[in-house]
């Protein structure tokens, strides 16, 4: 079937929904295990909140039942030293308030902030590890700063979702509740004149949160395409450098990064809007609440204390619906970053292969490709209807123009791709039958783009393979020739590499690749073009090394230098994604075909 599946998912993505019940349902299974915590933490935010809204309530009585009688005239000795009393054992039980709120406030922010980091850790790397068991199509089509923005941008987001937007919603809650059912306790007239804003705060609300909605979408889709191009302007520095490019992808990455400029802009345009919106109906309300309960304190229907209360609690009532306003960002923040999370998590991963395990002893190295036809992208065939065999222990090349399906061959036999139609036989198996782990394990590739990790060489060389030891680093090291370069580094196989080797030539960073791969002992030796950037000297060493891989093991090279593999046992030219010819060096350029053809334009001066 043709690979097409991933084509353009990253700007599907973009157009992000609201997340249903079923995938917040999913998010917050990441905080079951630790529901015990969040027990303790929503208990010590009761607490708090409660200790701090009791502080009016405490304030009022303190007015209305002590200050009240030390300000009256009339009051006696007695009733006097009754109230100082009993107002410094209210301001005893204040400040009690005080500090408990601050240890219950304490415990819960170091409590949550340590339970979201666990949290965090996991959704990360549950993202990381099905990363790495996504197949090869997937890495085709979707872009790589989208990936890096998944991984870190995105699932930093999710972390303000368990340590801020959960206890900050419930705190507000609970507070708002608190609030309204003390002022209802204390004087349902008065409270009931207060609850006429709430519509109006509700209306501005769902205006707010309408709008801010898309404005996250879109700007988690810019963030995405900037991550991108940075990556792909740091990863090509030298191309963009050495072609003069940098007044180009400096106006491409400003144009992206203006576009993400407009969006805060007009992110912080909305809730420049909305917080004066709401300071507006707050102070209409305390206004409104002073001249109501001044007339029904004069008038003798309310206490100056509870008038004070009512002021104090009127303004700590729209502070939770700011909080809650404000949080709303972080809310769109991490919805829209759990979207894109899952969406990346249930994209389908590879395919384990078949149950058949591939025999102890290794594979034989027989291969068979029988009316084989393959294609990256529907209707576009790389190969049609090719057909060869090679028996155990040979060396076969394949040589061809750019574009003929040479690699694509390697690609298929280590099924990083399956194909369309036809069969591959792999010691008269199907290639599919094998578990692709072992499979993998038992073939070796040695790339024409070699990656090298920062790292020692002994690293770079074991990649950390428990059944890689020193001495399997060192004997591979030997038989491909890299040890004579290695020897004169200063720390030998302890020496230090720079990222992607930049510190090495080309030749010996192919070397190192051909060690990485003749380490772990394959059965079957793969090189996929691993001698187009090399010079001329490296080349010697290498061909000494390809006769040394090539003893007692199969061996199947591609090469655009027929020097390379002149020595194979068969060669198989490639045209146009079919086999062309195929034979022995010899037989090859007697037949006056595209082989002989190749090797004039390589060997013959015109």
């Amino acid at each position: 079937m043709a690979q097409t599946k991933y084509k353009h998912l990253d700007e599907e993505n973009a157009r992000s929904r609201k997340p249903d019940r079923k995938t917040l349902k999913r998010l917050y299974s990441y905080g079951t295990p630790y529901y015990k915590q969040f027990i303790v933490i929503f208990l010590l935010i009761i607490i708090s909140v409660g200790m701090t809204l009791a502080q009016p309530r405490l304030t009022q009585m303190i007015i209305d039942n002590n200050i009240s009688v030390l300000l009256d005239p009339a009051a006696s000795q007695n009733e006097r030293a009754l109230a100082l009393s009993g107002a410094t054992q209210m301001a005893l039980i204040y400040l009690a308030t005080v500090l408990l709120a601050f240890v219950a406030g304490y415990g819960q922010d170091y409590m949550l902030h340590k339970t979201g980091q666990k949290i965090l850790r996991r959704i990360r790397q549950d993202l990381y590890d099905h990363i790495l068991k996504l197949p090869m199509t997937f890495f085709d089509h979707y872009p790589q700063g989208s990936l890096v923005t998944r991984v870190t941008n995105d699932t930093e987001t999710l972390n303000e979702m368990f340590t801020s937007v959960l206890t900050t919603i419930f705190r507000s809650l609970i507070t708002l509740a608190g609030i309204v059912v003390i002022m209802y306790s204390m004087n349902s007239r008065l409270a009931s004149f207060v609850m006429l804003l709430t519509p109006a705060i509700i209306i501005i609300s769902m205006v707010f949160r309408r709008v801010i909605r898309k404005v996250y979408y879109a700007q988690r889709r810019v963030l995405s395409m900037i991550n991108t191009k940075l990556s792909e302007n740091i990863s090509g520095m030298r191309t963009i450098q050495v072609f003069h490019r940098q007044k180009q992808v400096t106006e491409e990455f400003d144009e992206i990064n203006r576009e993400y400029l407009d969006l805060s802009s007009k992110e912080v345009q909305y809730y420049a809007t909305y917080r004066p919106f709401i300071e507006i109906i707050r102070s209409l309300g305390i206004a409104a609440l002073i001249w109501f309960g001044g007339r029904s304190h004069l008038d003798g229907i309310i206490t100056f204390g509870i008038l004070y209360a009512f002021i104090d609690y009127i303004q700590r009532f729209f502070q939770p619906i700011l909080e809650l306003a404000e949080t709303f960002n972080l809310v769109q923040s991490a919805m829209t970053s759990t979207h894109r999370i899952f969406h990346l998590m249930d994209q389908e991963v590879e395919d384990s292969g078949g149950e058949l395990a591939v025999p102890a002893t290794g594979l034989e190295g027989k291969i068979e490709f029988k009316n084989v036809w393959f294609a990256y992208n529907e209707g576009e065939w790389v190969l049609k209807d090719v057909s060869f065999s090679m028996e155990p222990g040979e060396f076969v090349a394949f040589v061809g123009a750019t574009g003929a399906g040479k690699s694509t061959i390697m690609h298929l036999l280590c099924r990083f791709y399956d194909i369309d139609k036809g069969q591959i036989l792999l010691d008269g198996i199907d290639i599919r039958e094998y578990d692709l782990k072992q499979l993998r394990e038992s073939i070796g590739v040695v790339q024409q783009d070699v990656f090298l990790y920062s790292g020692s060489v002994m690293e770079n060389i074991s990649l950390n393979r428990p059944e890689v030891s020193v001495t399997d680093v060192r004997q591979a090291a030997k038989i491909v020739n890299a040890d004579i370069f290695i020897d004169k580094l200063p720390k030998r196989y302890d020496e230090e590499i720079m990222e992607r080797g930049s510190t090495l030539s080309s030749g010996q960073r192919q070397l190192l690749s051909f060690a990485r791969t003749i380490a772990a002992k394959p059965s079957l030796l793969i090189l996929d073009e691993a001698t187009a950037n090399i010079d001329t000297e490296t080349e010697l060493l290498i061909q000494d090394a390809i006769s040394k891989m090539s003893v007692s093991r199969s061996m199947i090279a591609v090469a655009h230098r027929i020097s390379t593999i002149a020595n194979a046992d068969k060669i198989i030219v490639m045209h146009k994604g079919r086999v062309a010819e195929q034979g022995t060096r010899d037989q090859l350029l007697a037949r006056n075909g595209l082989f002989k053809l190749l090797y004039k334009l390589q060997y013959e001066e015109y």
